[in-house]
């Protein structure tokens, strides 16, 4: 038999027997229920914000091994990225200056990828930030490699010709000139012999008497044979790799155009025509068009001496002969 319960009743001092009909159970359950629903959501949030379910702490697991990765990579990217910078140093300062070859400019082995949406099929990824950024240094570097790689086998080329560009380079002095003693004016600001002012002498003068031998200093095609206004009897001789030599006041012209000549054979004789003061030879090197300084490339010819007391005699010479 169920419980009676009682309610005290104030107004007439006595307890008033409590009739439950089904509505009152009805609310009191609900209430119950409502309670601990209310209680069971609130304990639920909290275990949440203290505790893990076992796979939060999969995933979190996953990110934080992810992420040790990713910072793993981003060291090797940067041993990388050291190691190719010094191959590009060496190759831009060392390889291609052993080969007189212009370096890679940095805007080609830095340039970057076009378009703004390379990397939006990433955008909405998991994690697409560092996705991205980590995409962005493996294309970098993929493409620093390529280049570098290409380089190489440029100078791979150049190696294999390197022997044929030594032959060809004007590697000697036009004039026997053993004793130094037909070293006239050099490279540099000279005295203009018949209009007494200072001017440029783009080239070296050498001192001989009329009829002495002129020699080609490298292998190469003879580019023009014939006079030219100012300088007389003049030869230009086309070394290639960007190498062209040219011989100037000639009496004499033993060449004709298109004519192959090898490193000493003569192809002229000393002479004044032109602008001259008196005998002399008048000669210049060129480099991919821009005139050089010939004493720089007397290597095959003199010793270490010889080129220094070469190079005291030409610079002391205030005037040149043409």
């Amino acid at each position: 038999m169920g419980k009676t319960n009682y309610r005290f009743n104030p107004e007439t001092l006595s307890f008033d027997k409590i009739e439950r009909n089904i509505k009152t159970l009805v609310r009191i359950v609900f209430g119950y229920l409502s309670t601990g629903v209310v209680s069971g959501v609130i304990f639920f949030f909290i275990f949440l914000q203290f505790f893990d379910p076992p796979q939060t702490k999969k995933l979190r697991r996953q990110n934080d091994q992810l992420l040790s990765q990713y910072n793993l990579m981003n060291k090797d990217f940067e041993k990388m990225s050291k190691v190719l910078d010094d191959i590009q140093k060496r190759d831009d300062n060392i390889y291609r200056v052993i080969f007189e070859a212009e370096p890679i400019p940095s805007s080609v082995r830095m340039a970057g990828f076009g378009g703004a949406n390379r990397y939006s099929k990433l955008e909405d990824m998991d994690n697409s930030e560092l996705i991205i950024s980590t995409t962005k240094k493996l294309d970098i570097l993929s493409k620093q490699v390529y280049i570098q790689a290409k380089s190489y086998e440029e100078v791979a080329k150049m190696a294999v010709n390197k022997e044929k560009m030594i032959a060809s380079m004007p590697s000697i002095m036009p004039v026997s000139n053993k004793d130094l003693k037909q070293t006239a004016s050099g490279w540099g600001v000279r005295i203009h012999p018949i209009y007494k002012i200072p001017r440029f002498h783009s080239g070296m003068d050498f001192t001989a008497a009329t009829g002495t031998d002129v020699f080609a200093t490298g292998i190469g095609i003879v580019k023009s044979a014939g006079r030219e206004s100012g300088y007389g009897n003049t030869i230009v001789i086309d070394h290639g790799f960007g190498y062209a030599s040219f011989y100037a006041h000639l009496s004499k012209i033993k060449v004709r155009e298109g004519q192959k000549v090898n490193r000493g054979d003569v192809i002229g004789l000393v002479g004044s025509t032109g602008q001259s003061t008196s005998p002399h030879l008048h000669y210049e090197v060129s480099k991919n068009g821009q005139k050089v300084n010939p004493q720089n490339y007397y290597f095959q010819d003199l010793t270490p001496d010889e080129y220094e007391k070469m190079i005291a005699i030409s610079s002391n010479m205030g005037q040149s002969f043409d």
